[in-house]
């Protein structure tokens, strides 16, 4: 199917950014908070303007700009599974988790929100999740399902940041690799205390779980109705 990627062959982060987002803002805008309380708010509720068809196929395109709009697809997986938990919380929440599953979803919120102004016209559409086998009213199903995706984003940044050519991307996917660990190490807790580092996520010399797009994407899909196509990226 059609792609929603709309850069030409060749082309460069910069060129798909909205005007305002050329180089020398990008770093500045990726150091501060990217959205206020107000329009965060407005974020967490409000439908993808550019949605993509149910079943569609994306692909992510290539290059760098490929490689930003696969953590976009991710951030934007995230996000949206965050919301629910919120929206719909599960029976016998505490008020110190829904609290700290409220900052998750709004780091969640903000990262998706990054990478769509970042990518600009390169962005892919809004993705339809898929959570019909997640039971967002069970604390077990919750939480695991959660592990799921924080270990996967983790590992997903960990494999993806070698290709990155631009040292600006490099370290602004560093910057969102570390909040997603912290996320990662805070629901391992969660389900068992002491787990946040256990030999699932850190091999014996200390280095953590690195993924390709293609063994992330495998991982991922069945959480989402359209087919991510990552063939055009550095390594799939």
């Amino acid at each position: 199917m059609k792609s929603s990627m709309t850069t030409k062959p060749g082309g460069t982060l910069e060129a798909g950014l909205p005007r305002p987002m050329h180089r020398r803002n990008f770093l500045r805008y990726a150091g501060v908070s990217v959205l206020g309380t107000g329009l965060l708010a407005a974020a967490c509720t409000k439908d993808d303007p550019n949605p993509l068809t149910y079943g569609e196929t994306v692909n992510l395109g290539s290059g760098d700009i490929g490689i930003l709009n696969y953590a976009y697809a991710l951030e934007q997986l995230e996000a949206a599974f965050y919301i629910q938990v919120i929206q719909t919380q599960y029976s016998g929440i505490t008020a110190a988790e829904t609290a700290l599953l409220t900052d998750i979803r709004d780091h969640e919120v903000a990262h998706r929100e990054f990478f769509k102004a970042a990518l600009g016209i390169s962005a892919i559409g809004g993705l339809t999740p898929d959570f019909s086998k997640i039971n967002f009213s069970s604390r077990e199903s919750v939480l695991a399902t959660a592990k799921t995706f924080e270990d996967l984003g983790v590992s997903a940044y960990n494999g993806a940041g070698r290709y990155l050519t631009s040292a600006d991307y490099l370290t602004i996917a560093g910057k969102i690799v570390s909040v997603e660990a912290r996320h990662a190490a805070y629901i391992r807790n969660l389900i068992s205390n002491g787990s946040f580092a256990n030999s699932e996520v850190v091999d014996a010399n200390g280095l953590d779980v690195v993924r390709t797009p293609t063994e992330v994407i495998i991982l991922a899909q069945p959480f989402v109705r359209n087919t991510i196509d990552a063939t055009n990226l550095p390594i799939a």
